[in-house]
């Protein structure tokens, strides 16, 4: 397998990556209408984090890292590593050793649709991290791959300098190019969520704020008293 490393490509605005960085994973999901989840089954190794940074993204082959290792050093201050390969892979491509690399470089986290290992020492760190799999299955560094060009991981598409936000919750892509339109958006629904928290504190019912008795009635459920649902009348 040939590849590429391609250097220096265009990033989002540091100051969109930031305001994104204060929205959960759900929320900037739900305000892009419901796109960039990169799918359930890649989960942190750790809970109570949420990062966000630019990708640097690795296409590798299965088994190996050696594509990691020149990743690394196309890395910088406010980057994200996401990192997937050629066909499934759960092997533990990164550990302890990559993450002490990476955190020296300012990088603020991984992603890997692949597995990892040393979660403890990663937690110990303070490294974030998310992956498919985890296992301490070594690899090997033989075969080349490419470095900074589109990936996909669970039909999302990852292109490099897209904002990557990770959380409790999962992974979510966005677009370099709409992440001030993301971030605004998010602020619009946190706003929104935040007033309809009120109401519910204040009593208020879902039924009733979202119009959802109508809703119901409209699809034809019914409500019946217990002694009328059972046909019980004594």
């Amino acid at each position: 397998m040939s590849g590429v490393v391609v250097t220096n490509p265009p990033k989002a605005e540091a100051e969109d990556v930031e305001a994104l960085a204060g929205y959960g994973v759900a929320t900037v999901s739900e305000a892009m209408g419901r796109t960039g989840l990169l799918g359930p089954r890649i989960r942190p190794v750790q809970q109570g984090v949420r990062v966000a940074g630019t990708a640097v993204t690795v296409l590798g082959w299965p088994g190996d890292n050696l594509m990691i290792h020149a990743a690394v050093e196309q890395c910088s201050e406010g980057d994200i590593l996401v990192v997937t390969t050629t066909s499934p892979c759960t092997d533990g491509l990164f550990g302890e050793l990559f993450a002490t690399a990476l955190k020296q470089r300012g990088v603020r986290g991984v992603v890997l649709n692949t597995g990892i290992r040393d979660t403890q020492e990663l937690r110990d760190m303070g490294f974030a991290a998310w992956s498919r799999a985890v296992s301490a299955q070594g690899t090997v560094k033989a075969t080349g791959g490419s470095v900074n060009v589109p990936i996909a991981i669970d039909g999302q598409v990852i292109r490099p300098g897209d904002v990557i936000l990770a959380d409790d919750d999962g992974v979510v892509v966005v677009p370099r190019e709409r992440a001030r339109e993301a971030a605004e958006r998010s602020e619009a629904r946190e706003a929104k969520e935040a007033a309809t928290r009120a109401a519910f504190l204040d009593g208020q019912l879902g039924l009733d704020r979202y119009g959802l008795r109508e809703t119901l009635k409209r699809l034809g459920v019914e409500y019946r008293t217990y002694e009328e649902y059972t046909g019980d009348g004594s």
